[in-house]
């Protein structure tokens, strides 16, 4: 008797489990950083908590190579099988957005209202993206180059100004101890160009097109501040302060550390190499040439597909995802700036006297988002050729003018984007 109890139990608590399991559903999702393995283990670690914290969902991730994932998503929008969850790049998401690619998140928005800017993604005044970290670009030097060529040392809140950093160019030209005064990073194409060098643009007072309407880029690509910057730009390589898009690849990743550039205009995440090669490392602010010191922002984010069944699972996913615990670790392995300022002070580069304390600072206080518009993915493209051609010695005016009607005969072509 006692036996047959025994079994029946034990038939009874199998049966429970295996509906249990039966009913947890599936959340899939896609992520772009295959092949790198701190970044991945500190995702799956908030995948196996979200997990283990409910009987609703499992999520279950495939990655992608970073340079493939972009064609991945499209290909599987246009089949009609994307997963629930998207990883996404910050400037590409309007797009994704416009396109049906991606539904609005359904988040308690309450839960990022002390974000950065960067990291959260609105389009036509809705939420579709979060992310959990943000990037910072910087003048990177050394205090003892500074203080050889009788520099100021500036901080966010007292920048050079544009007549300043060129006196620091100058110097440094002059100074014969460098090969060049200024690494741009000219070998990094792509996205780097309207991330990194679009913010000058900005602080000139010009942009990749006008924001007020997203309907033309006339006037912010070619006016007489677009106009400025472009011969201002022109000038580095022109006179010598830069090398040109025939720099050495090598050269960008160690040249400074080497010696070979006075400045550097480089990302936190090249910070602590530089740290550990010169102890007197400093990261100053963009200049200001007139609009205000601007840098990039908004970096790979998290979104909800617009085909998914499971909506309301994939945004618990993510926003279980926002706690500043995971928000800290996914910096400690990454060396990414942290989403908020109480993550950060968890973290061991970006609290209160942190190596990288600065980058949080320059983030907060500098950051500007790239154009909010699903062209953007084109306009992108034709401000990096623009900018390659006008450093190749293309003439300034016409390079601009010829970038604005492309970017014009797209968003024509589009009918506005939705705008």
């Amino acid at each position: 008797m006692k036996l047959g109890k025994t079994l029946g139990a034990a038939f009874v608590a199998s049966v429970s489990w295996a509906c249990m399991a039966a009913a947890q559903t599936e959340l899939t999702m896609w992520y772009h950083g295959a092949g790198n393995e701190a970044e991945s283990a500190a995702l799956q670690l908030i995948i196996d908590d979200f997990n283990a914290s409910q009987s609703d969902y499992t999520v279950m991730v495939e990655s992608f190579p970073q340079e493939s994932y972009n064609d991945s998503v499209v290909a599987a929008a246009l089949a009609g099988n994307l997963p629930d969850i998207l990883d996404v790049d910050g400037p590409v998401m309007p797009n994704w957005a416009w396109a049906g690619y991606l539904q609005p998140l359904n988040i308690d928005e309450a839960v990022i209202e002390n974000f950065l800017d960067g990291p959260q993604g609105y389009w036509d005044g809705q939420l579709y993206s979060i992310g959990f970290w943000d990037a910072a670009v910087a003048m990177v030097s050394r205090q003892s180059t500074l203080d050889a060529l009788g520099l100021r040392t500036p901080d966010v809140d007292n920048p050079w100004t544009g007549e300043e950093f060129a006196a620091a160019l100058e110097a440094a030209k002059a100074s014969g101890n460098f090969e060049y005064a200024l690494d741009l990073g000219m070998p990094w194409t792509g996205e780097w160009y309207p991330y990194a060098f679009s913010p000058f643009l900005q602080s000139f007072g010009g942009d990749i097109v006008d924001r007020s309407t997203y309907a033309t880029a006339e006037g912010a690509l070619n006016g007489p501040e677009a106009l400025a910057f472009g011969n201002w730009w022109q000038s580095l390589f022109v006179d010598g302060y830069a090398p040109g898009t025939s720099q050495d690849p090598a050269d960008r990743d160690t040249g400074f550390i080497d010696g070979k550039y006075a400045f550097s205009w480089n990302g936190n995440w090249a910070a602590l190499g530089a740290l550990e090669a010169h102890d007197d490392v400093v990261f100053l602010p963009a200049p200001d040439f007139g609009a205000g010191s601007k840098i990039g922002a908004a970096s790979w984010q998290f979104g909800v597909s617009a085909t998914s069944e499971n909506a309301d699972g994939a945004s618990a996913f993510i926003e279980f995802a926002l706690q500043d615990k995971y928000l800290a670790n996914f910096s400690n392995v990454t060396g990414l700036i942290p989403a908020t300022s109480t993550a950060a002070a968890m973290t061991d580069n970006y609290a209160s006297g942190g190596a990288l304390e600065v980058f949080f600072g320059l983030s907060e206080g500098q950051a500007m988002v790239r154009p909010v518009t699903p062209g953007y993915v084109v306009s992108a493209k034709v401000f990096e050729k623009a900018l390659a051609d006008i450093a190749n010695g293309a003439d300034v005016a016409d390079t601009l003018d010829a970038a604005v009607d492309e970017i014009n005969a797209d968003i024509e072509r589009n009918g506005g984007y939705g705008h």
